[in-house]
């Protein structure tokens, strides 16, 4: 018998193996990136201290865009732009928190390095 995949955690798997290898510092964070159904979330986290530096999402008032969908993706990538800057937050490390570079997560990172950060 064929047993069917579990979708979420095979992206926890792929989003375990990831951090194995990257982790956020003071001088270079790391911008994590949460996709639901219905919603994006990003955030920018300094994994030494263990705090949230700056965070963004399709909840924000800024954001005119109420879905997860490329659109929305875009506003959100550019918002987190405009607050890691705000904080002197130039450079970070990208956590495509497990999912495929493709679609909404490409056109998030695409809009932060439109917005003046480098990864």
């Amino acid at each position: 018998m064929v047993k069917k995949t579990d979708r979420k955690m095979e992206r926890t798997r792929r989003h375990i193996r990831v951090r194995r290898k990257i982790s956020g510092t003071a001088e270079r964070p790391r911008l994590c990136v949460y996709r639901s159904n219905s919603n994006i979330y990003v955030q920018v986290i300094d994994d030494v201290a263990g705090k949230t530096l700056a965070q963004a999402s399709t909840l924000d008032k800024e954001i005119k865009t109420k879905y997860s969908n490329k659109a929305a993706a875009k506003e959100v990538g550019a918002l987190i732009a405009k607050r890691a800057m705000e904080k002197n937050i130039k450079s970070v490390v990208f956590d495509r928190g497990g999912y495929i570079y493709h679609g909404v997560v490409k056109e998030l990172a695409e809009a932060a390095r439109e917005g003046g950060l480098k990864f």
